[in-house]
């Protein structure tokens, strides 16, 4: 499997699991992935591939790294491959170049690729201090309210690594309130995934819930994420937050423009299973008048 093919399927499995790796509006310890043991902040591809990561550390280290800090990987850890550019001569081409001629123009960029450990895969190793206190949460009342009041509503889990909604086990996980960058981006985030769970079957039975075959990137999954990503738009707006929001929704949708394209009714008919979506969470029927 090549480099290219490994950090593809990587991001592939990420966002079959719910988690699409530019959309994460919480911080993971305040700071940008970064190598423990050069201090190194990762770039390119890497920095968006860790960012993805369920982790809240942003420190990484490779096998022989945790070694020498005295650590090691927990045992059952997966690795995650990062990618390094490096240059080559082949040997059939040095005979035939002259010793004149630069180096460089005989080389040939070869990208590899690596695998790094979070710091909380690992043990024996110690976390640095970290550069920035937690940020105080300021709780928004009507947002608050929407949360709360959703009838038949699912467990939340509060304390999780990533933000999802589990079908399986009808649970909406969420990173805790203070990792959020802005009060706001959490009831956005929070009202995507009770969006997401109004698909269950003892709710409204929306096939991109309910179906166990959904694939990534297949129609059903395309009109689910705009659902959610829509309803948590209407719900924002009930709550009087919607500016704060508006601008990471119209970027999140961005990236569903070529399927829109595609099929002209898409957004037509996710938009009308997210108003009965909001409508459930907010305990109306969809036939009641609205604001």
């Amino acid at each position: 499997m090549t480099p290219y093919e490994k950090i593809t399927d990587r991001l592939l499995d990420l966002m079959e699991q719910g988690t699409v790796p530019w959309r994460k509006p919480w911080a993971s310890g305040q700071e940008r992935p970064k190598n423990l043991s050069s201090n190194h902040e990762y770039r390119g591809a890497n920095f968006w591939l860790l960012l993805s990561s369920p982790y809240a550390s942003p420190y990484w280290v490779t096998f022989k790294q945790a070694k020498e800090l005295g650590g090691h990987i927990k045992k059952g850890e997966k690795a995650w491959p990062i990618v390094f550019w490096t240059r080559f001569t082949p040997k059939d081409d040095e005979a035939k170049v002259s010793s004149t001629e630069p180096k460089s123009s005989r080389t040939i960029p070869i990208m590899r690729s690596y695998s790094v450990f979070n710091l909380q895969q690992c043990e024996g190793i110690n976390p640095p201090s970290p550069q920035s206190p937690a940020l105080e949460f300021q709780p928004i009342k009507n947002a608050e309210t929407v949360g709360k009041g959703m009838p038949n509503r699912p467990h939340i889990n509060d304390n999780s690594t990533m933000a999802c909604y589990k079908p399986s086990t009808d649970e909406v996980c969420m990173p805790p309130r203070h990792s959020f960058q802005q009060e706001a981006e959490y009831y956005s985030t929070l009202f995507h995934e009770l969006t997401h769970s109004t698909g269950h079957r003892d709710r409204l039975n929306r096939k991109g819930i309910t179906e166990k075959t959904v694939k990534f990137g297949s129609q059903t999954y395309s009109k689910e994420e705009l659902v959610a990503e829509i309803g948590a738009s209407l719900l924002c707006g009930k709550s009087g937050i919607q500016q704060g929001t508006l601008a990471n929704s119209a970027a999140y949708l961005n990236g569903w423009m070529s399927r829109l394209r595609n099929d002209k009714k898409l957004f037509i008919i996710a938009a009308a299973q997210a108003e009965k979506a909001a409508d459930y969470i907010l305990g109306q029927n969809s036939s009641e008048e609205r604001d």
